[in-house]
């Protein structure tokens, strides 16, 4: 399995509610857009809302000669999710550590992938069981991005997210600031709700990479409840360049090794 795919980056964040899911969405979109053939692995079990994100929540996985096979979405892009595998979107998932890490292992091992260029992975808040899983499975990743909001209670949490990585010798392609100063729609000022820039002064002090500042823009809010990832439906937005500029410096980093 790991020899068919070249570049496998997991996107991580220390506590919930920091736009993880997005960032790992917009990220695998364009990558794809470059031309790329890339998978989406969601192994947030307990709150998969990828499949939501891309506006494929009605799908289900069917499965041939013992192979689960992903969700195609547009023609290089391929997706995985529990979302998927659930009778109803409302079902909650009341597992334990064992069923969890059995379940991302039919995601590694039994899924076809096929040929990939990139695998990017969602994971849940935290440095968990499911995180820890993928990261044994695998038996290590290319690389994890980091996602943080600006104020100190996300950044605390962003730490431990890093340091969580470097115990297990994943090599850290960055940190993403997300909700970083709000955009007034008519005017244009910028707001700092959650304050800014946080996520790059932590970069600085943990000597890793910044990816960019996303900042708080209701089109991206709105983008994913509508299933319509930002980085191509609103391509003219002045926030997608940020998205575009994550995604060329991550490729960049990768390419090169």
């Amino acid at each position: 399995m790991n020899e068919n795919i070249k570049h496998k980056v997991i996107v991580l964040s220390g506590k919930g509610g920091v736009g993880k899911s997005t960032v790992a969405v917009n990220i695998a979109v364009g990558l794809a857009l470059n031309g790329l053939d890339v998978g989406l692995m969601d192994i947030d079990i307990h709150g998969p809302n990828i499949p939501k994100m891309l506006g494929i929540d009605n799908a289900k996985v069917q499965s041939k000669d013992g192979k689960i096979i992903p969700i195609n979405y547009g023609e290089s892009l391929k997706v995985i999710s529990i979302g998927f595998l659930l009778p109803k979107q409302d079902d909650p998932i009341i597992w334990r550590g064992p069923l969890k890490t059995n379940l991302i292992r039919q995601f590694i091992e039994q899924t076809e992938w096929g040929n990939l260029d990139y695998l990017i992975i969602d994971s849940p808040p935290g440095t968990g069981d499911e995180p820890l899983s993928v990261i044994q499975l695998f038996k290590g990743l290319d690389g994890a991005v980091i996602v943080t909001t600006p104020q100190e209670v996300s950044l605390l949490d962003s730490r431990k997210a890093i340091n969580f990585a470097r115990a297990l010798n994943i090599p850290i392609l960055g940190i993403v600031e997300n909700m970083s100063g709000f955009i007034c729609p008519n005017c244009g000022t910028i707001t700092e709700i959650f304050k800014s820039g946080g996520g790059e002064r932590t970069a600085r002090e943990m000597n890793v990479p910044f990816l960019g500042k996303i900042p708080i823009e209701p089109n991206i809010a709105m983008s994913s409840d509508e299933g319509r990832p930002y980085i191509y439906f609103y391509s003219r937005m002045k926030s997608s360049n940020v998205f575009v500029e994550i995604v060329n410096k991550i490729r960049d980093t990768l390419e090169v090794r």
